[in-house]
């Protein structure tokens, strides 16, 4: 079992030798939506929403010519994050592992788009996405479950990115059982970081990113070390040949 506090440990050990590197990573995961978007969500007042709602029958209040425009906008933000942004995402994650497990960490966004690579990526994060947005629009719970179910699967991807759409996603899964509260208690213990750099202008939140990713990261070690051990992969399905984290002893 891991707790907090080790994996934090540990993220901070790799930091403390690649932390401009990652940081420059953490902006471009960021950039491309493969964060947790802690700094998101607009809440509208309920003036704000009587006033939209009683402005909204106005043809003055909607300026049509835009609207083709905006949907342009939208469905090429959409295919850059499908066809760029998911490449670059998993590529970061692959940076982070490599760096947990102090292995050469370099060329890593150009992983993702060597050979067969790019293709597996694309197909199995764009499943992933579209399985988690199914299961949000039943409820908001279960789409947070599902969420952290297949949040490994970027992970599996920068181990394995032709390892198939439906193993990443089942391996994803059986990774997290039993470990979903958890993972939503990590997250939540990263909040108080992200206030702190809000309150800075804003620019701090930049600076908490790598530690977040580089948390995650032993996450995915420690998760993938159970999983081979419980049988649920082996070694070659995530293409390791190298020995994996040892908890007893603390090594690699």
């Amino acid at each position: 079992m891991w707790s907090r506090k080790e994996l934090k440990d540990r993220a901070k050990r790799v930091l403390r030798k690649i932390y401009w590197n990652a940081f420059g990573i953490s902006i471009v995961i960021a950039l491309v939506g493969g964060n947790n978007g802690w700094g998101g969500g607009n809440s509208n007042s309920g003036h704000s929403r009587d006033y939209f709602y009683s402005n909204i029958h106005n043809s003055n209040f909607i300026n049509w010519r835009l609207i083709p425009f905006a949907l342009i906008s939208f469905i090429v933000i959409i295919a850059l994050r499908i066809f760029i942004g998911y490449c670059l995402e998993v590529g970061g994650r692959r940076y982070f592992v490599q760096s947990a497990q102090y292995k050469n960490n370099k060329k890593c966004f150009g992983f993702g788009f060597d050979g067969q690579n790019y293709s597996g990526i694309v197909q199995t994060m764009l499943l992933t996405k579209v399985f988690i947005f199914l299961w949000t629009l039943l409820l908001i719970i279960p789409g947070i479950i599902k969420y952290y179910a297949y949040k490994m699967v970027p992970y599996i991807l920068a181990d394995n990115p032709n390892i198939g759409v439906l193993k990443a996603i089942s391996l994803s899964n059986e990774m997290t059982r039993g470990h979903k509260f958890d993972m939503f208690v990590l997250d939540l213990s990263f909040i108080g970081w992200y206030l702190l750099g809000t309150i800075a202008l804003g620019i701090g939140v930049f600076f908490v990113m790598p530690y977040e990713n580089a948390t995650n990261a032993e996450l995915y070690l420690v998760l993938r070390n159970d999983a081979i051990n419980n049988n649920l992969c082996n070694h070659e399905d995530l293409l390791l040949n190298q020995p994996i984290f040892d908890d007893d002893n603390g090594m690699w």
